[in-house]
């Protein structure tokens, strides 16, 4: 049975991060120019390496059997301690069923300020995460601590793939279609808490069963639908990662901004200031004017989604339209020849 934090910290979490969840990743723009530089693997056994921006690593152990390798971590997204470890490893989880395989074991990564927060919360932290890892039917074995004084917590993981089964950002065909099997808005919610700016504990908590879904079914859905590439809706939003999947498979995108499943209330939020936009998002938002064309009928809510950073999302897969119907998830747009890695929203 799991156990959970009784109490909210003295100490909100949220008010010790500077920024929230997948949202305080360093900005694709300014991170990819300075990573493009390093050398990359040449081991022929490295099957993906961070050369087309995926998910996770994968090497070859044999014809039959290849190691994932992920690590995923981050500031608190929210106050309740047993959630924010739901939410961190749930995300870290998912880099392993977006490259279509199942994770194996899992270890702690931990920044924390012991002294302010005390052991209570952290122990509620590691909970949540355990819970988790012990969900996905792996184990947890280990990890590592530092003193902080902004925690941060998060998972290095490892999971097995048959690589003749691998989903990788590459690979996806011209006509087919965008499947996404979570709502977007997560992180519009939770800026939104964080600034005080919204008290609809309703929605609060969809967000966090939102992100505390793991995305172990969809993963397997997608497989058996015979997907041609995937990977998951996090920190760069729903357009830098489309980004990403379509300029690996060499094919620009197309999205019907109307069909993006979103958590209820959302469109409110991002309609009415900017009080739910996060630092994260407007980076996003930056980023996404390089390779982005909205269609003028497009509201700006619907313009903010797409860009908002999203903590622990669904999978994006792309796959055959006949085959849509086989996993769960709102068929969002579809792929197409033109210029790699161009999105329209219309």
């Amino acid at each position: 049975m799991a156990c959970m934090a009784t109490s909210l910290p003295l100490t909100p979490l949220t008010s010790l991060s500077h920024g929230a969840g997948c949202g305080c990743k360093l900005p694709a723009a300014d991170l990819l120019p300075i990573v493009s530089g390093l050398p990359g693997p040449t081991d022929p056994n490295v099957l993906v390496g961070a050369e087309l921006a995926d998910d996770a690593a994968v090497y070859r152990l044999s014809d039959e059997l290849a190691l994932i390798q992920t690590v995923d971590f981050f500031t608190p997204i929210v106050d309740d301690p047993y959630d924010f470890g739901r939410i961190a490893a749930t995300n870290a989880l998912s880099d392993v069923y977006a490259m279509g395989g199942r994770p194996i074991t899992a270890l702690n990564i931990v920044a924390f300020p012991l002294e302010k927060l005390g052991g209570d919360v952290l122990r509620g932290i590691l909970e949540g995460g355990l819970d988790v890892v012990r969900a996905a039917g792996a184990s947890l074995v280990g990890g590592h601590s530092i003193d902080d004084p902004e925690p941060k917590y998060g998972l290095a993981v490892n999971g097995l793939v048959d690589p003749r089964q691998l989903l990788a950002n590459r690979g996806a065909r011209a006509g087919d279609a965008l499947v996404l099997t979570k709502p977007l808005g997560a992180g519009a919610v939770c800026t939104a808490f964080k600034r005080g700016a919204e008290r609809d504990e309703r929605m609060l908590a969809e967000a966090v069963a939102v992100m505390t879904t793991l995305n172990a079914e969809a993963a397997r859905a997608a497989t058996a639908a015979g997907a041609s590439a995937m990977t998951d809706v996090t920190g760069f939003g729903l357009a830098g990662h489309l980004h990403n999947l379509a300029l690996a498979s060499g094919l620009a995108a197309e999205v019907d901004a109307s069909a993006v499943p979103v958590i209820a209330g959302v469109d409110r939020l991002l309609e009415h200031g900017d009080a739910a936009v996060s630092g994260g998002a407007r980076r996003n938002r930056l980023h996404a004017d390089a390779f982005t064309t909205f269609d003028p009928s497009v509201p700006e809510a619907r313009r903010r989604l797409l860009c908002d950073p999203m903590t622990s999302g669904g999978l994006l897969v792309a796959v055959a339209p006949d085959r849509t119907g086989e996993i769960p998830g709102a068929l969002i747009g579809t792929l197409h020849e033109g210029e790699p890695g161009s999105i329209s929203v219309r």
